[in-house]
């Protein structure tokens, strides 16, 4: 894949499809040390791509605190591994406009997420991990 394919995959905006903004990662687990791969959807906020999900306990998150360095692979259209560092993002008004975004993204008429249901910033703000994905390939977002 060329970097420019890369981009554009990443380059996901409201009107993607779920499928758009499913990937995997690659993690090494806090407490094993073994390798973990899960899916997940990543999230695009001013240029920056992120990790988060619905409130709750995220062992990714976890292992991404305890071990930074991680895997991104794109599995849809463009496939690709991408080495990456995942950094905390705890800053409340960077969390809130991410946040903002983020649940107005999912609470579109077509539902992108397919979750069911409305969900709310305030949900989020409270009750989920925020990590802004920095690849290795500074070409990338």
């Amino acid at each position: 894949m060329t970097a420019d394919e890369v981009r554009a995959a990443l380059s996901i905006d409201r009107s993607s499809t779920a499928r758009d903004r499913t990937v995997d990662i690659s993690t090494t687990g806090a407490r094993t040390g073994r390798p973990r791969r899960i899916e997940i959807w990543f999230y695009r906020h001013e240029g920056t791509i992120y990790l988060s999900g619905l409130p709750g306990r995220r062992d990714w998150y976890a292992n991404l605190l305890a071990l930074p360095e991680f895997v991104f692979h794109l599995t849809g259209r463009v496939r690709a591994d991408l080495p990456a560092r995942a950094v905390p993002v705890t800053d409340p008004a960077r969390r809130l406009a991410a946040f903002t975004e983020f649940t107005e993204d999912i609470n579109q008429p077509h539902d992108p997420a397919r979750i069911g249901r409305r969900t709310s910033v305030e949900e989020w703000l409270t009750g989920s991990p925020l990590m802004e994905v920095v690849f290795d390939d500074p070409r990338l977002p």
